[in-house]
């Protein structure tokens, strides 16, 4: 059936993932994609420090894509590098840089592993970050340290698609500790994020042209649009009685000077 197609195809790239990630687990992995086109299986892998993989001369990619060729029968595989602009903004990247800390300067500075991380992922623009680490830090007893530091969403569909989640772990005398890294990113987009007017933009379907709105413009086209005030009807009866009302006109008053010369004249 197709669906067993699909579903073998679906493990192969899963198994492909684990075996790059547990291959190059210091190179600063973001993801693996494997896409398939006609000429061979394309295999992406975005990476933080991408020289790390290539290594001298480009020895690292080849026997990277004979490993793969024989380990799982790919036909003609190849290999694009990508690198990761933003490295600490990256859920994965965060996590993995937690382990190998962890690895590298035992459980007694775990604390300062932990706030070191959180500081450096705010200062690159995350609304918010949270960092569990569970194990046997620092004591013999099982514990579990959470880091937070902002904003973070914990339900609805916001903390499925607008968190970042990723999941890695040190391997320590003690024992295996576990690390999980969740970030918020600036661009999430939140149902009650309000766009004022002075900042929202209209696009004209017909003519594709942008129309920026500012308070000039609304209040130009609000006076455009409102319509001229009407004058109302005046009666004959009123008019009349507005002509009654209105006073007579005064008459000027005569200067003496002026009324002495006219009797001379007579």
């Amino acid at each position: 059936m197709i669906e067993r197609k699909f579903v073998a195809e679906n493990l192969k790239e899963y198994q492909i993932e684990e075996y790059l990630r547990s291959v190059l687990g210091k190179a600063g992995l973001s993801y693996i994609r494997v896409q398939r086109t006609p000429l061979g299986e394309k295999i992406i892998i975005c990476s933080s420090r991408p020289g790390l993989i290539v290594g001298k001369s480009g020895s690292n990619i080849t026997k990277l894509t004979r490993e793969l060729k024989e380990r799982f029968k790919l036909e003609n595989p190849q290999i694009e590098l990508l690198e990761e602009e933003n490295p600490m903004a990256d859920a994965s990247i965060v996590a993995e840089g937690i382990a190998n800390s962890l690895e590298r300067f035992g459980t007694a500075r775990f604390k300062g592993i932990g706030h070191k991380a959180i500081t450096d992922v705010m200062s690159n623009g995350a609304r918010g970050v949270e960092i569990l680490i569970s194990g046997k830090i620092p004591s013999s007893r099982a514990k579990k340290w959470r880091f937070y530091l902002g904003y973070l969403k914990k339900s609805g569909d916001i903390a499925v698609s607008g968190v970042d989640t990723a999941y890695n772990s040190a391997k320590l005398k003690t024992g295996l500790v576990g690390v999980q890294v969740r970030i918020m990113p600036s661009t999430t987009k939140m149902p009650d994020d309000i766009i004022f007017i002075d900042q929202a933009k209209l696009q004209d379907m017909t003519t594709g042209k942008v129309e920026t709105l500012t308070a000039d413009t609304v209040s130009k086209d609000a006076a455009e649009k409102k319509p001229a005030a009407k004058k109302k009807p005046v009666k004959k009866s009123e008019s009349k009685d507005a002509a009654e009302k209105k006073p007579a006109a005064k008459k000027k008053p005569v200067k003496k000077s002026e009324s002495k010369d006219e009797e001379k004249k007579e």
